[in-house]
């Protein structure tokens, strides 16, 4: 069994979208009394990046440590650092597990650093990461995830999704708003209305503040959730990579990945199903 403690990791590749993540990660770990932690990975691109710049390898530790106390001082709380050698992919898992994190933060489609998590890149690392991940463009923290997007379909809803939903709306004080796609055929209508009334039992067995709706219209499930999310202001949409293991995998899912990169820069928590070892209100 995994032990975790009171930290969220938050990579670098020193690009201006990691200060939009880093951005978000200080905000929680502000609200949850929580240690912020930066990983940079020396890869390859690392390495060209200081060929080109004719720096020597102990100015990724400078420019950490410079950035570590810029950040204890800005927003007041706890912030280390750590450098790990290997690929992006599999150094971000393997650091989160060895700290103990309970949340990743991930700046996606930087266009100065050294890495460029971008794309399939940013997917990779969402997929192996053992715990949930927030995916964060170009946007700021705001007040914080007041309003979280939850979208229901006809697939078997996780209970992971449901205890992190739990969990972020208890600690952030949160609304969940559930979000289901109006459809005609029955079976699947039914299995979704199944779905949201499990969903609603969950949430008041522990307080949780939520709201419900299905679409006025039948379409793309991405573009639906995407403009309900821009008609209620919301802060975060929270999607579970791969709710049944006979699924196909998050990267060829339907609709997750256009939710993972929306327009609108939403920021997006991608759960995966793994033992996270979280237990809330009996779930």
């Amino acid at each position: 069994m995994e032990t975790r403690t009171n930290t969220i990791l938050v990579p670098t590749d020193f690009s201006e979208v990691i200060d939009f993540a880093i951005d978000h990660a200080a905000g929680v770990c502000k609200m949850q009394d929580a240690k912020l932690m930066l990983l940079h990975v020396i890869n390859k691109d690392t390495k060209t990046y200081l060929k080109k710049e004719k720096l020597e390898f102990a100015s990724i530790a400078e420019r950490l440590e410079k950035q570590t106390n810029e950040l204890k001082e800005k927003y007041n709380i706890k912030v280390e650092y750590i450098t790990k050698e290997g690929s992006i992919f599999s150094a971000i898992s393997e650091v989160t597990k060895s700290i103990g994190a309970n949340m990743v933060f991930l700046g996606t489609h930087g266009k100065t650093g050294m890495q460029h998590l971008t794309g399939s890149y940013a997917l990779k690392v969402v997929e192996k990461s053992p715990v949930p991940v927030i995916v964060v463009q170009n946007r700021g923290f705001r007040k914080g995830y007041k309003n979280i997007i939850l979208p229901v379909d006809d697939t078997t809803e996780s209970k992971q999704k449901v205890k992190w939903a739990i969990s972020v709306a208890k600690k952030l004080n949160s609304t969940v708003n559930l979000f289901a796609l109006n459809v005609t055929d029955s079976f699947r209508k039914a299995k979704i209305n199944g779905n949201i009334k499990q969903i609603i039992k969950f949430f008041d067995q522990n307080g949780i503040a939520y709201t419900t709706k299905i679409s006025e219209k039948n379409g793309s499930f991405h573009k639906l959730i995407l403009q309900y999310s821009q008609s209620i202001d919301a802060d975060l949409i929270l999607i579970m990579t791969n709710p049944d293991k006979f699924l196909p995998s998050f990267i060829s899912s339907q609709w997750e990945e256009q939710i993972l990169f929306n327009e609108l820069m939403i920021p997006v928590m991608a759960i995966n199903p793994v033992d996270l070892n979280i237990i809330v209100g009996g779930l």
